[in-house]
């Protein structure tokens, strides 16, 4: 099947024709990954015969699918340019990223709360779109109904007990800053988990 139309199954349709251009003129070989839990997407730079490879999960809503392409395709135009010299999050990505973004500001893909909440990460881009709680959030209202109202560790009680994908079970502690400082049981190792991590409450 032509890469366009399978393409406008995961990004607003109007926004297919340009990644299928990325994807041949980068000779890049890009793929529809299962959720990941951690990240959104990955980008690989060449290594072992292989070429660039992009991958971005299949169940994002089309909006947040096109800002974690337009992300990876960021790095690999960086590392093109600078190969490993640049930061990988640095001001050489930051600027390919503005660059590679405006095309779909031009073209009026996004809606108006997502556009805005782009423009305002453009400003300092993160390291992944999730680590921007306006940008996540703005783009998560957009995701298809699900079954079940979704438990985000905000909305955990301090103390209380939750587990995550995998049945890892953990206390929630303090908040720093913009994460919380979570204790897995088991191992009574600290981790920081986002606001907006979706996890499931443990009874008793």
């Amino acid at each position: 099947m032509d890469k366009v139309k399978v393409l406008e199954r995961y990004v607003p349709p109007d926004a297919a024709p340009l990644i299928g251009r990325w994807i041949d003129y980068f000779k890049c070989e890009f793929k529809i990954s299962r959720n990941r839990g951690t990240k959104f997407g990955d980008y690989r730079s060449p290594h072992a015969g292989k070429g660039h490879r992009i991958s971005v999960n299949y169940d994002l809503n089309p909006y947040a699918f096109l800002v974690t392409t337009v992300h990876e395709f960021a790095h690999l135009h960086t590392w093109n340019q600078h190969k490993q010299k640049a930061k990988p999050h640095g001001a050489e990505w930051k600027n390919n990223f503005k660059k590679m973004m405006q095309p779909f500001f031009e073209k009026d893909i996004f809606p108006h709360d997502v556009k805005h909440a782009i423009t305002s990460y453009l400003d300092n881009p993160a390291a992944s779109s999730c680590s921007d709680l306006n940008l996540y959030r703005s783009l998560r209202k957009y995701d298809a109904p699900k079954e079940s109202s979704v438990l985000t560790v905000e909305k955990v009680p301090f103390k209380a007990l939750f587990k995550i994908k995998g049945d890892r079970v953990f206390r929630k502690e303090e908040q720093l800053r913009k994460r919380f400082k979570c204790v897995e049981i088991e191992t009574k190792r600290v981790y920081l988990f986002s606001p907006v991590a979706e996890v499931e409450l443990v009874e008793g």
